[in-house]
């Protein structure tokens, strides 16, 4: 490995322009051919999990699948409301809708049980993940009407017009987190070069990465499907991670060149800095890679989203440290070179080099575990479960449409649709396969099975905060059948909002108790419920079925990777262990802001007393990759000491005060990062920006400034255990012969 990233980085020093025109001409051709490939969406069969998926794969195979609908609310803008207006303006709406190519048909006009709305359902057709594209025709129809009769407001809420509003907001949120994000990383790197023009580095590498990864996630979506979540995470881990790599690196090369005092040129201290820094970057790069990929062990289709779109964007983010970078250093160096000879020729001092020489705000920060490294690690790592303790009241639930931003349109509207029309809140599918022979007896157990449900409070009664008297009596609900009579579908009706317990209630009761009973004694019928509820409640369940796979895999992969990168099984197990206490305490910090309401104003946000499902697994893989950067690059640095010849305490020390610096600056850029991701209106996003801003500063902090130094104090040469050569190279430095000192050839 290391050998190859310094033939990487001479090559690159040898031919510069090479390099960088070729590093150009990369990220334009990722762009282009992925423009020319475009992306492939997810399907709606791509999100089909557990009872609910085979539910709809079910309907579908008979083309009774359920289709995306818009609702139209027409109310009165003033006064008393006009029903005959009303109702010739549905009729209106109703023939505009019907002659749309979009529209599958048009149900006839129900009015609210206050008399003062009067709502028109329109189904679309196609696929219910496209119909967020069709919208817009619709909204005209809408808007044409309103405008012919002025007295009446017209307003369209439904499925489609909500995702749109969704997609709009998270486009306008993540432009907003890029003007946040790039002053702030740009600022901080200017404090840690002093340079414009070196602060202007990681930041061009990491947005070209990002451009190259998207166009690349483009073409890997055609293997594995985008569920609309690639680009977010390219833009988040990229940022992050390029800048980090070129970090690294980059200070590497300041340290080697304020060292040289100007005896070494350009091309040596890039291979100087690619045979240390670069051999780190590319092991961290690989461990992101690695860990990420357990995601796909998840068997979800937005979990394998956001592991392509990560791999993709930590690989190109390497690719560009490893080829354009030096190529750039080796420029700008020479361009140093220059300056310091016309400096020399005018007979001026020269410029000094800045490199990394610790500081004493370090020296004071390591002091605790240094001087008393057992009472550190136990006082830190109390500290660390501390936060962990939250974690036994945590609450995972599928983030539904209920918990999306008000600021959306349609959303509003919604809430006045649930509000008006409490039966059309939630929507039961069950269904059924069997012999067309036996589409009578289906037919029958479906009936008893309404007659049954339409008894219970949960789906027949009313909703007491609406004041309605509910729905009607669910036996009324319409069968419908395939045409070959193998599949039938019958819808219920519940009034209660879907992340409401009552919904999930009334979807127990149907599983439980009365299928079972009605459809259940029908001789080889297949059967299950589908529909919002059943989705929210599914998901998080199939999730919870792959969490030990994926877990499992993630700690293999990360002892794997760390036991290869340092040649020691207990550094392997530290690892795992360090990652497991930081990601636990961020969890538990998360849990205890995010469940609770007293952050609320603080964040700008609803709490809806639970964390996102996706959020707790994702923040363990990621978290496990990222925190293998601060690990590669501090271990790495610790190792090369005492391959050197220094004793392990003095290399822990003089390691970890010679990288603080840099892993500081890296956790800085990170933090601000996904800081930017809580000021957006998606809940979800806002938990994963928290959680990982916080196992950032956690592992940054307080994993490598106070646990780590004091468990390889406190371990001392069993730390490189049962690598024979750093455990030799230790214990004679630790002991030297003949009373010679060892020398520090740092």
């Amino acid at each position: 490995m290391n050998s190859f990233t310094v033939r990487m980085a001479r090559w690159s020093a040898q031919h510069p322009w090479r390099a960088i025109v070729g590093w150009l001409v990369f990220v334009v051709l990722c762009l282009g051919i992925g423009s020319a490939v475009g992306t492939h969406s997810a399907t709606t069969a791509d999100y089909r999990v557990g009872e609910a998926g085979r539910a709809e794969a079910m309907a579908a195979e008979g083309g009774l699948e359920r289709r995306a609908a818009e609702q139209v609310l027409i109310s009165s803008r003033s006064g008393p409301f006009d029903r005959d207006a009303a109702e010739a303006a549905a009729e209106d709406l109703a023939a505009r809708m019907k002659r749309l190519p979009e529209v599958a048909g048009v149900a006839d006009p129900l009015l609210s049980e206050d008399r003062r709305i009067l709502m028109v359902e329109v189904a679309l057709k196609g696929e219910e993940r496209d119909a967020k594209d069709k919208v817009d025709a619709l909204a005209g129809q809408t808007d044409a009407v309103g405008k012919a009769y002025p007295g009446l407001r017209l307003e369209e809420t439904g499925s489609p017009s909500i995702s749109k509003g969704v997609d709009q907001q998270r486009g306008d949120d993540l432009a907003l987190s890029e003007k946040i994000t790039l002053p702030i990383t740009l600022v901080t790197l200017l404090v840690v070069f002093g340079s414009v023009t070196m602060a202007g580095v990681p930041l061009l590498l990491a947005l070209s990465s990002i451009a190259a990864a998207v166009g690349l996630s483009m073409v890997a979506s055609h293997l594995s499907p985008d569920a609309g979540v690639g680009t977010n995470v390219i833009l988040m881990i990229g940022l992050a991670v390029g800048v980090d790599y070129t970090l690294f690196y980059l200070k590497r090369e300041r340290e080697e060149r304020a060292r040289s005092g100007g005896r070494l040129s350009s091309e040596a201290l890039v291979e100087m800095a690619a045979a240390t820094s670069g051999r780190a970057v590319v092991i961290s790069g690989l461990a992101v890679v690695a860990s990420t990929a357990t995601l796909y062990l998840a068997s979800d289709v937005i979990f394998s989203s956001l592991a392509t779109g990560t791999i993709v964007v930590v690989m190109v983010a390497v690719a560009s440290s490893l080829t354009a970078l030096p190529a750039m250093l080796v420029k700008l160096g020479q361009r140093e070179e220059r300056r310091a000879r016309r400096r020399a020729e005018r007979g001026k001092p020269a410029r000094r080099t800045r490199g990394d020489s610790g500081g004493r705000i370090w020296a004071a920060l390591l002091r605790p575990a240094s001087r008393h490294p057992l009472a550190t690690l136990c006082v830190s790592v109390l500290a660390l479960l501390a936060l962990v303790t939250p974690l036994a009241g945590l609450k995972i639930t599928e983030m539904s449409r209920d918990t999306h931003s008000r600021d959306i349109a349609a959303m509003r509207v919604y809430d006045r649709l649930n509000a008006a029309f409490p039966e059309q809140r939630v929507t039961h599918q069950v269904v059924v396969r069997a012999d067309a022979a036996r589409s009578g007896e289906v037919g029958g157990a479906l009936r008893e099975l309404a007659r049954r449900a339409g008894a219970d409070p949960l789906f027949a009664g009313a909703d007491p905060k609406s004041g309605g008297t509910g729905p009607k009596s669910a036996d009324t609900s319409p069968i419908r059948t395939s045409a070959d009579h193998r599949l039938s579908v019958l819808e219920l009706k519940v009034p209660y909002l879907g992340n409401s317990d009552q919904a999930y209630d009334s979807l127990d009761h149907l599983r439980e108790d009365y299928l079972p009973a009605t459809v259940g004694r029908v001789e080889g019928a297949e059967f299950g419920v589908s529909g919002d509820v059943a989705r929210y409640a599914d998901y998080p369940a199939h999730q919870n079925s792959k969490l030990p796979l994926v877990l499992g895999a993630l700690l293999l992969v990360t002892f794997a990777m760390t036991t290869y990168a340092f040649r020691s099984v207990v550094l392997g197990l530290i690892g795992v262990v360090l990652n497991l206490l930081s990601a636990a305490a961020a969890l538990g910090l998360l849990v205890l802001v995010f469940q609770n309401t007293w952050a609320e104003g603080l964040l700008d946000f609803h709490s809806t007393g639970s964390i996102g499902s996706r959020v707790p697994l994702f923040l363990f893989v990621i978290l496990f990759g990222l925190s293998m950067d601060y690990q590669v690059f501090v271990v790495s640095r610790i190792r090369e000491a005492v391959l050197a010849g220094v004793s392990t305490r003095q290399a822990v020390l003089e390691g970890i005060r010679r990288s603080a610096s840099v892993v500081t600056s890296a956790a800085v850029v990170m933090t601000t990062v996904f800081v930017s991701f809580v000021f957006l209106h998606i809940i979800e996003m806002k938990q994963i920006g928290f959680v990982l801003a916080a196992a950032v500063l956690l592992d940054a902090f307080i994993i490598r400034i106070m646990v780590l130094p004091s468990a390889m104090l406190l371990l001392g040469e069993a730390s490189w255990w049962p690598s024979r050569t750093a455990g030799r190279t230790a214990a004679a430095s630790a002991h030297p012969a003949d009373g010679q000192p060892v020398v520090d050839v740092r």
